[in-house]
C-alpha cells in the first residue's frame, strides 16, 4: 500500500533534486558566472509552488491537524519546529524572490543576495527533510491507521487540485527535469 507519509518521502526526492540544483546556480553566481534571469524565476516558481503550496501545504493542512488530533501538540516538539522551519524558508523565499526582481531590472550585484539566500535555504531545507523523514514520518507511521493513510492521501488530492491547480504538479516536474539539465549541462 502507498501511505501518504510515502508520498510525501517522494516528493522530498523531488525537492531534494532541486536543491542541488538551487545550490549550483548559486555557486555559479558565487563564482562570477551569469545566470539568466529566467532560471531564477523558474527555480523560484518550483520552490514556491510545489515545495511551499503544494508539499508544505500537504503537511499544513492534512497530516499536522491529523497528527494534532493523536495527541502531538502543536506548539511544541516535532510539530512546532516543523511549522518554524516552514516559516523561516518562506522568509529565505521572498528574499530570494526579491533579489531575482532586482536582477531582471537590471541590478546584477543583487545576483549575490539571491546565491546567500538560495544557500541558506538549501541547507535548512536539506535539515528539515531529513527530520521529517527520520523522525516525523517514523512516528506518523506509527499512529496513523492504514484508513487515515488513504483518507490523507485523498486529502492530498485534493490540496493538488484546489490550492495549485489540476496538472500544476506533473507541469512542475517537467520544470524541474528541464531546469535541472539547464543548469547541470553548463
Amino acid at each position: 500500500m502507498n501511505t501518504a507519509t510515502g508520498i510525501l518521502r517522494d516528493e522530498h526526492k523531488a525537492i531534494l533534486k532541486m536543491l542541488d540544483a538551487l545550490e549550483e546556480t548559486a555557486q555559479q553566481i558565487q563564482q562570477g558566472k551569469e545566470v539568466s534571469a529566467e532560471t531564477l524565476s523558474g527555480l523560484l516558481e518550483f520552490l514556491r509552488i510545489f515545495a511551499d503550496r503544494c508539499h508544505h501545504g500537504k503537511e499544513e493542512e492534512c497530516l499536522f491537524p491529523l497528527l494534532e488530533k493523536k495527541g502531538l501538540p502543536h506548539d511544541a516538539g516535532p510539530l512546532a519546529v516543523m511549522l518554524h522551519e516552514h516559516g523561516l524558508g518562506r522568509e529565505l523565499i521572498r528574499n530570494m524572490v526579491e533579489a531575482s526582481d532586482a536582477v531582471t531590472a537590471g541590478q546584477k550585484g543583487e545576483a549575490h543576495q539571491w546565491a546567500r539566500a538560495a544557500m541558506e535555504y538549501a541547507a535548512l531545507l536539506r535539515a528539515h527533510i531529513s527530520k521529517e523523514n527520520d523522525i516525523l514520518f517514523v512516528l506518523a507511521d506509527q499512529l496513523l491507521s492504514e484508513s487515515e493513510q488513504m483518507r490523507m492521501i485523498e486529502a492530498f488530492e485534493d490540496v493538488e487540485t484546489n490550492k495549485i491547480g489540476a496538472g500544476t504538479h506533473e507541469r512542475l516536474h517537467g520544470l524541474m527535469d528541464r531546469l535541472y539539465g539547464e543548469i547541470f549541462k553548463k
